[in-house]
This record gives structure tokens, sequence and C-alpha cells, in this order.
């Protein structure tokens, strides 16, 4: 049975570039600081433990997936004994001489770990002052796996801007979206808040709402190069009210409980999902559509 609710921690990091075993210790400190109060999942941000702008570095510090969940498993049971927890982060994945910017979901019990999911960022943008693609591999499918809270998806950083990707994962059942993320500040809008800022909360609240899930961001937060990272940290709940926002500028941890119940509510009183299903195989038999076809001969109904 599922649990009904879900007690979450995002903690929002300014990690030492490259310095991987620092900010492993880094995080040892965040989770004792969870210990008294711990939650069910924590979540960190893209790259939350080596920094985000490697280029060629990331050769030199990703890691394969298993070592990875090692070294959060050990972390946490350092902080916190033998307490049971969710974990989520970003980290350069290393799968065989393959680099990926990927995120895994780690579920710690007292004496074992087991790698739940790993997803492999899917849009790598290499323009303006990203340079992803040309040192990493792309992810090529988007996995909604299961959880003791239900059904699960994570988008990294750009995976979120494009709107098909959490409605696909809505579809696939997802009920709560995690988003590690490493975004520079860009601009300045009306209020004085950075623009970037704004528009992370705007797409993230009309995607919670839109599909009627929780979506947790966990953003990183402090300078690589010259480039301010927004942090931001925020939950939202199913009708896209947004529950608890990090600071833009400095390491934090923020908590948010969620009820679970809510998601059907949200989706009763707003049925766009359900509307999605019944629509979604005539939209996507559209002829006009840049997608792979069968045989032309094959009848059609």
């Amino acid at each position: 049975m599922k649990a009904a609710r879900l007690s979450a921690a995002i903690v929002q990091t300014k990690p030492a570039k490259g310095r991987y075993a620092e900010n492993l210790q880094t995080a040892r400190e965040a989770f004792a600081q969870l210990a008294e109060r711990p939650p069910d999942l924590v979540v960190f941000p893209e790259a939350a433990f080596t920094g985000y702008f490697l280029e060629g570095g990331v050769y030199d510090l990703a890691l394969p997936a298993k070592r990875f969940a090692d070294d959060l498993a050990r972390t946490w049971r350092d902080a916190c004994g033998t307490q049971s927890v969710d974990i989520v982060s970003g980290f350069y994945e290393n799968d065989e001489g393959t680099y990926y910017n990927s995120a895994i979901y780690l579920r710690v019990e007292p004496d074992t770990e087991r790698v739940v999911h790993v997803h492999r960022k899917m849009f790598l943008p290499t323009y303006g002052v990203f340079d992803e693609e040309r040192f990493l591999s792309r992810g090529r499918k988007l996995g909604v796996f299961e959880t003791g809270y239900g059904k699960v998806a994570m988008l990294i950083c750009e995976d979120a801007w494009h709107a098909i990707v959490p409605t696909i994962a809505a579809v696939k059942g997802a009920r709560v979206l995690i988003v590690p993320s490493a975004s520079p500040g860009r601009g300045i809008d009306g209020e004085g808040e950075l623009s970037s800022i704004t528009q992370w909360r705007d797409m993230l609240r009309l995607a919670a709402a839109e599909h009627g899930v929780f979506v947790l961001y966990a953003g990183l937060t402090g300078f690589e190069g010259g480039k301010g990272m927004t942090g931001s940290s925020c939950a939202i709940d199913p009708r896209g009210v947004v529950l608890v926002q990090a600071p833009p500028a400095e390491p934090t941890i923020v908590r948010a409980d969620l009820d679970l119940r809510e998601i059907d509510i949200a989706r009763a009183s707003l049925p766009l999902i359900g509307d999605l299903d019944a629509a979604l195989p005539d939209l996507l038999l559209d002829e006009e559509l840049p997608l792979p076809r069968g045989s032309r001969d094959v009848p059609r109904r």
C-alpha cells in the first residue's frame, strides 16, 4: 500500500567545483541537520557533488551509478544511522565509457541500498554558456517508476522546459515530478527578480496544475566561472501553488510535507490528464507530425 503523505527535504547546494570528497562531507553535514526529524525523501540538484561547468573534467569526475549510490548511502548512514530514506541527486555518470548527465533515485535501508532508477538527461543544452553535448551522451527514454509514494519521474533541467516531457511523464502515470537543475541567472523582471527564476517558477507551476502532480525542484546555487546559479528550489502542489521556495543565492534546506491524496482531488476537479489520455492517440496519428511510422501499406483503422 502506498503512503498517503510524503515528507521531502530539498538540499540546495553550493558545491566546491571538482572536489567530490569535500562535497560528500558537506552533504553529511546537511544530513546531520535532518537527523532529528528525518524526511522520507531528500532531493539534491543537478551535478550537486561536482559542480556543473566541468567541460572535459567530467571524464575524471563521472562515476558508475553503483559507486555513487554506495557513497551516498554511506554518507547518509554516517549522519543518520539506521534511518531509512529515499535520496535523489544529479551526478555525472560513467557507464562503461559512455558519459551522461544523470539523476539517481536511491532507496537506503539500514543494511542495504538499492538503485531504484537512473534518469539520463535527454536535452543537452549546447548554446550560449552551455556546452553539454560536446562532452556527454543524451538519454533516450523517460522512465516512470514505482516508489513507496506512488509513481515518480525525474527530469533534469532543460528536460522540464519541453512541455511534452512532463506531459509524457504524467500520461505514463507519474504523480510526482522531481527536477534537479543547475540554472544560471539571466535578466531582471519588473519585480526585481531574475527573469530566469520567474520563468522557472511559472513553467513548473503550469506543469503541476495541468497534470495534477507535485513538483519538487532542486536548484544549484553559487558561482562557477563567473556564472551565478539561481537556486530558488521549491515544492509545488497539484494545483500549481508554490508551497515553499528557497532563496536564490545561498545553500539551504527547505522542507515540504506533501499530502498525496491531493493529486486525485486536483485531477477530479480539473481532469485535463484524463482528457489527454482520450485525445492522445488521435494527436499522435497525425500524418503531419515528424514521427517514425510503420509501413504505409498497413491499413489503419
